[in-house]
């Protein structure tokens, strides 16, 4: 196995995403940007390079999250699907103690102090 590279990685929609999520994981994840949608051809390349990780679709609550959610679940049903509660409805502006908690449910390890801040 190669240390180098994350075995786990997250697919977010936009930067201020990646941002958000990078700064509350406390081990070595990729985090990819769609930047909102994505074309087939692009989301082909990423499946193949990404066939023997642990993958986590991570997008915001709305309607263009929901048609991207979709597009993965179609094209890449062994992604993992992680949910934001509707309430926050973007993913760089739902409260770091709810995403850590999200993120630790799927045992991604997060920074505990954001955990405390609930």
């Amino acid at each position: 196995m190669n240390e180098a590279m994350p075995e786990k990685v997250i697919i977010v929609e936009g930067t201020s995403d990646k941002r958000k999520v990078k700064a509350i994981i406390s081990e070595p994840v990729e985090i990819i940007c769609t930047n909102g949608t994505i074309s087939l051809t692009k989301l082909d390349e990423l499946i193949e390079n990404l066939f023997d990780k642990d993958v986590f679709i991570l997008v915001d609550a709305d309607d263009a999250g929901e048609k991207l959610r979709k597009q993965f679940k179609r094209e890449f049903p062994e992604a993992e699907h992680l949910y934001i509660d509707r309430m926050y409805r973007e993913v760089a502006t739902a409260p770091e103690h709810h995403l850590a908690t999200v993120l630790l449910g799927a045992n991604i390890d997060v920074y505990m102090e954001f955990l405390d801040r609930g």
